[in-house]
C-alpha cells in the first residue's frame, strides 16, 4: 500500500528489493555501464525542469536523478566496493574540507575567492604538480562546449588569457577569417581544426560575458524550434507545404516570427 511519506531509508530498501531474487529481472541485470546513459538523460531531465521553473516537474526528475545514485550505490555495495554511507561521508567530508573559509580559518568575502580556494584546496587533494594535470583532470566525456569552458576558466586561474573582452572579441573574429581561407583550400583536416578553433573562441567570449555556452546553444535550438513551427503552420494556414516554397518566401515568415517574440 502506497504510503503519503517515505524516507531515504526506505528509498534504499526498495532498491534493494528490486535488485533482489524477489525483485526485477530489469533491475537486476543493470551495472555501472549500462546505467550510464539513464544518469545523462534524468540530469538533462532535471535542467529541463529548471527552465521551464515547473517546481512540481523539478520535484519529480530530482527523485529520478537520486534513484540513479542510489542504484549506483546499491550495485557497488553488491560487489563490496563501498555503500551508501560511505557516498554520503565522502561528500560531507569533502563539503567542510572545501569550505574551509566556514569551517576553518580562511577569509573569503566574494564567489570569486571561494572559487580560487576551492581550486587551491582540490589541486593539493588530487596532487596535482602542475596546471596542465588541472587541465587535463576536466572530464573528456563532457559535451565539447562545457569542457572547453571549464578547460579555459581553470587556464585562466595562473593568467592564461585575454585582458578584455575586446581581445576576446578581436580573436573569435581572427578565427573567423582564417576558417574563410582555409575554406577554399578544400581541405577537409584543415577546415575542420579552423572551424574548432571558432567555436573554442567563441567559448572564450562566452566566459567574458558569464554565459554557459551550452546553455545558450540549448535556447538558440528551442527558439529555432518554435520560429521553424510558426513557419509551417502560417505556411499551411496559405495552403502550402514548405517543400513548395522559395526559401525566400521562408524567409519572410522567419523575419515575422523574430518579431513575435
Amino acid at each position: 500500500m502506497i504510503k503519503d511519506k517515505y524516507t531515504f531509508e526506505e528509498l534504499l530498501d526498495i532498491m534493494k528489493l528490486l535488485r533482489s531474487e524477489n525483485g526485477c529481472p530489469w533491475d537486476r541485470e543493470q551495472n555501472h555501464d549500462t546505467l550510464k546513459k539513464y544518469m545523462i538523460e534524468e540530469t538533462y531531465e532535471v535542467l529541463e525542469a529548471i527552465d521551464l521553473k515547473d517546481k512540481d516537474k523539478l520535484c519529480e526528475e530530482l527523485g529520478d536523478l537520486l534513484l540513479q545514485v542510489v542504484f549506483h550505490a546499491q550495485i557497488a555495495r553488491e560487489q563490496e566496493e563501498f555503500t551508501m554511507d560511505d557516498v554520503i561521508t565522502g561528500i560531507c567530508r569533502k563539503m567542510i574540507l572545501r569550505h574551509t573559509h566556514v569551517f576553518g580559518e580562511v577569509k573569503a568575502d566574494t564567489a570569486d575567492d571561494v572559487v580560487v580556494n576551492w581550486e587551491e584546496i582540490k589541486k593539493k587533494e588530487k596532487g596535482m604538480k602542475s596546471q596542465t594535470e588541472v587541465l587535463k583532470s576536466v572530464p573528456s566525456n563532457l559535451p565539447a562546449l562545457m569542457r572547453s569552458y571549464k578547460v579555459q576558466q581553470k587556464a585562466a586561474q595562473v593568467g592564461f588569457d585575454w585582458d578584455n573582452i575586446e581581445d576576446a572579441f578581436s580573436k573569435v573574429l581572427e578565427e573567423i577569417d582564417e576558417l574563410k581561407d582555409v575554406y577554399k583550400s578544400k581541405d577537409v583536416e584543415r577546415i575542420k581544426d579552423e572551424l574548432g578553433d571558432v567555436l573554442f573562441s567563441i567559448v572564450n567570449l562566452s566566459r567574458f560575458v558569464k554565459v554557459q555556452p551550452e546553455l545558450a546553444l540549448t535556447g538558440t535550438i528551442n527558439k529555432f524550434i518554435e520560429r521553424f513551427e510558426f513557419i509551417e503552420k502560417e505556411a499551411a494556414k496559405a495552403g502550402k507545404i514548405l517543400q513548395e516554397m522559395s526559401l525566400a518566401e521562408m524567409d519572410e515568415l522567419w523575419n515575422k516570427a523574430k518579431r513575435q517574440n
